[in-house]
């Protein structure tokens, strides 16, 4: 089952606003079941207007003042309680990892389930053209189950359970991942995070009831007059009634995450087969949950308010699955596997060093190791013969949403990349401190004398290992395919997030200081900062991500005019040739858009208006990116550097696409530098 990616996300966005509106009916729900409490208890309370209602119900119930000061209280409860939990997880994916118990993988871990785990989120972020994401496990949870949390792709991380290191094989791992990746790339991290912060709310009347009715049981039980008695028995009725009110509202949240969260489940599992082309992996993690006695159980306390997050459902005992947050297990599996009897087989721990065999797995694919030859081609020209299969991609404007994400054919290719890097590159983009000397090695120019000059000053912003190490793996970055760079510099970010602050901005400034070594940034330069320091940015807190402002095409016009003149004129020197593309760009679009002069072509141009391109809405984002693709392919091929340009355009559009493709052919031999022979 193909998705449009663009489609998903926007479905995502429309039902966050039908999770405001769910969320506001809930809290009106609550603000009435609260009035009336206490307005049976003013009922109660003899006084003059108690006395002229006497004989009408309806009179001594309503009380217009009361309503708004209860009204209001609970509002302020409620709002306060949701605003503190959205900003505790603005951080992103990371803190709740970490509120859940988990444990950063360490990159260069010589635990082989970890590895293992390590490599298939690796593949399968390479594969979709987005960051790596860096990788928790809940040491303490013996069950199976995982989830993806973050806002974007940029601050995105996935966690695994114990039992599902322990438990899945690499097959199985893969499907579980898939089904995660589907989460991150369709636009469903964010709205279950919103779900988190919104119904945190809600249950803080339940948690505000609890400490009240402890705080009656310190107060003194001897010589207590009669008003603090009367004091103690308030709170505690008090406390009591928040706890029960409290509990409304969980019951309301639960049906509310049940709703939001139960289609999207099966969209997921039918995402992680349409990524890896292989239903009995998911299939088979999901029956192996059916098997263990553990199932799918997370026992932190938690796991309540981040159960929507999990690949399966993480509580139990949820009468008639009426608040479960995911469909039933037997349903899901029967969904991928239409023969399966109910009866789950007896568990079998992976022997983890056998079943981590990747170039098996690619064999199993049907993905054979081909060389890294970029060849993306466009629809067969009249006359000729479509491409033989493996010999590339058919790139053609319209196909390419149904490229944004990955496929099966991605992730072998994604691993046919991770075999072509140098094993002292791959290990140092895993290691904080010398991830950061990949980026500057990347970062060196081929021409001595600009060279020269950016040793010079990378000598001077930062340590003396950290530039001998630069310096060693300078050589290796130059022989590196040029399909490979970007990747790459994307592997490198899950340890360059481990820096601090302050390190942090002292490795901004070297990368700055290289790419204006020279006195201007360059097509490759700029994409090396668009795919680390854009998302770094969001990490420290230096920038936020975009907010949707536009719904319409009409007040883009002037920066779409600049990035889709820029795409013409990188991939057509005739001046001709790129008016042409532009106008296929133009027509695809179906906007009068002017195509500017080269000089209003600047990479600072170009980066102002992708920042008001990526605040449109993805229908709108859809359209771009179509119109971009037309651009590149108006003259019938891609080019390496039009395709990686592309693929920085819509990385910034918040669009991941897959790295460029490579054709069939014998695989170089491989030195011991870890580098193809000449």
């Amino acid at each position: 089952m193909a998705t449009d990616f663009f489609q998903q996300q926007d479905a995502a966005r429309r039902k966050s606003v039908w999770l405001v509106i769910l969320f506001c009916a809930a809290v009106c729900a609550i603000v009435s079941v609260i009035y009336l409490m206490v307005a049976l208890v003013f009922a109660n309370v003899p006084n003059e207007q108690a006395a002229e209602h006497s004989g009408d119900i309806a009179g001594r119930l309503w009380n217009a003042e009361l309503f708004v000061f209860v009204s209001l209280g609970t509002l302020a409860v409620i709002s306060l309680g949701s605003l503190y939990k959205i900003a505790e997880l603005s951080a992103g994916g990371e803190k709740v990892a970490l509120m859940l118990g988990g444990r950063r993988i360490d990159p260069n871990t010589r635990d082989l389930a970890e590895r293992r785990l390590l490599n298939v989120v690796e593949e399968m972020a390479l594969a979709s053209g987005m960051p790596v994401p860096p990788v928790f496990v809940l040491d303490e949870e013996r069950s199976i189950n995982a989830f993806a949390a973050g806002h974007t792709p940029g601050d995105a991380v996935v966690a695994v359970s114990r039992g599902a290191l322990d438990y899945l094989t690499r097959d199985e791992l893969q499907g579980v991942m898939g089904h995660e990746f589907s989460h991150i790339l369709n636009g469903d991290m964010r709205l279950n995070l919103r779900l988190i912060g919104l119904l945190h709310g809600i249950l803080l009347l339940a948690i505000l009831g609890y400490y009240l009715m402890r705080l009656s049981a310190y107060a003194p039980s001897s010589r207590r007059s009669k008003n603090e008695g009367g004091m103690q028995a308030a709170l505690l009725l008090a406390g009591l009634a928040l706890l029960v009110i409290g509990y409304v509202g969980v019951f309301f949240g639960k049906l509310i995450k049940a709703g939001v969260s139960r289609q999207r489940e099966y969209l997921a599992d039918a995402s992680a087969v349409q990524f890896t082309r292989y239903p009995d992996g998911i299939a088979g993690a999901l029956k192996k949950i059916g098997a263990l006695t553990e199932g799918s159980r997370i026992r932190d306390p938690h796991a309540e308010e981040c159960s929507h997050l999990f690949f399966c459902d993480a509580l139990s005992g949820t009468m008639m699955n009426l608040f479960s947050t995911h469909p039933p297990l037997v349903a899901r599996i029967k969904r991928l596997d239409p023969d399966f009897d109910g009866t789950f087989p007896p568990i079998v721990p992976p022997a983890v060093a056998e079943s981590d065999a990747s170039g098996q797995e690619r064999r199993r694919q049907g993905v054979a190791r081909p060389a890294l030859r970029f060849v993306a081609r466009t629809a067969p020209q009249d006359g000729e013969k479509p491409p033989r299969r493996g010999s590339g991609a058919l790139l053609h404007a319209t196909n390419l949403p149904n490229l944004v994400g990955m496929g099966a054919v991605q992730i072998g290719q994604a691993a046919v990349i991770l075999d072509h890097v140098p094993q002292p590159m791959r290990n140092a983009a895993r290691d904080p401190f010398s991830a950061r000397a990949v980026i500057y090695a990347l970062l060196l120019s081929s021409d001595s004398a600009v060279r020269a000059v950016q040793l010079n000053e990378l000598k001077s912003l930062t340590e003396p290992l950290c530039y001998q190490q630069t310096v060693d793996l300078a050589s290796l970055a130059d022989r590196l395919p040029v399909e490979v760079r970007l990747p790459l510099a994307d592997m490198s970010l899950p340890a360059l997030k481990q820096l601090s602050p302050r390190q942090y901005e002292a490795f901004r400034d070297a990368v700055q200081a290289l790419t204006g070594a020279d006195r201007r940034i360059d097509l490759f330069e700029y994409m090396i900062q668009g795919a680390v320091l854009r998302y770094l940015d969001l990490h420290f807190g230096r920038s936020k991500p975009p907010a949707i402002r536009y719904a319409s095409l009409s007040p883009l016009a002037k920066p779409l005019s600049v990035v889709l003149s820029l795409l013409a004129r990188v991939g057509n020197r005739d001046q001709a040739a790129a008016e042409r593309a532009f106008g296929q760009a133009r027509e695809a679009l179906g906007r009068p858009l002017e195509m500017l002069e080269p000089t209003s072509c600047t990479l600072a141009n170009l980066d102002a208006a992708l920042k008001e391109l990526a605040r449109a809405t993805p229908p709108i984002k859809k359209r771009i990116v179509i119109a971009a693709a037309a651009c590149v392919t108006s003259d019938g091929k891609v080019t390496p550097q039009e395709w990686e340009l592309l693929r920085s355009i819509s990385a910034m559009l918040d669009c991941p696409m897959p790295p460029g493709f490579a054709t069939e052919g014998a695989v170089p031999a491989v030195g011991s530098d870890g580098l193809p022979n000449a």
